[in-house]
């Protein structure tokens, strides 16, 4: 029987409103729950704890990066694509098939953070990746 529900990674954000506003109206997260400083929202299976430190160095893009599986990242793409485009262009790449298996959509958070949206495309179970 499985016991592990999910990996809830907390995210240092510099604004916890404007981390809720990106998660929530861009990414389409829910939120579950917010206290001062703290927030924590959830999609499907995946969730972040986000915790506000005001004082954190936020000139280090990319701090963290957050890589969420899914199933089909262009159809994620699709329904997110209206939303990135009120992003800069530099903080969003639309979905590209990478060498190691993966076909990835990255998004920089207005704080920073990047997530990774990634769907494998092929594996091999010897560990060894090949392309046709």
């Amino acid at each position: 029987m499985s016991n592990i529900i999910r990996v809830t990674p907390f995210m240092i954000v510099p604004d916890l409103e404007a981390a809720l506003s990106f998660f929530v109206d861009i990414l389409g997260f829910t939120l579950w729950f917010k206290s001062p400083g703290y927030a924590y929202v959830q999609r499907e299976t995946a969730a972040f704890r986000l915790l506000e430190q005001k004082d954190f160095d936020a000139s280090y893009k990319a701090r963290y990066a957050y890589y969420i599986d899914v199933e089909d990242v262009d159809a994620l793409y699709a329904e997110l694509q209206s939303k990135l485009a009120t992003l800069p262009d530099h903080n969003h790449h639309a979905p590209t098939t990478k060498p190691y298996g993966q076909r990835e959509m990255l998004i920089c958070a207005p704080d920073g953070n990047l997530l990774v949206f990634g769907q494998t495309i092929f594996h091999d179970p010897n560990g060894i990746l090949k392309q046709d």
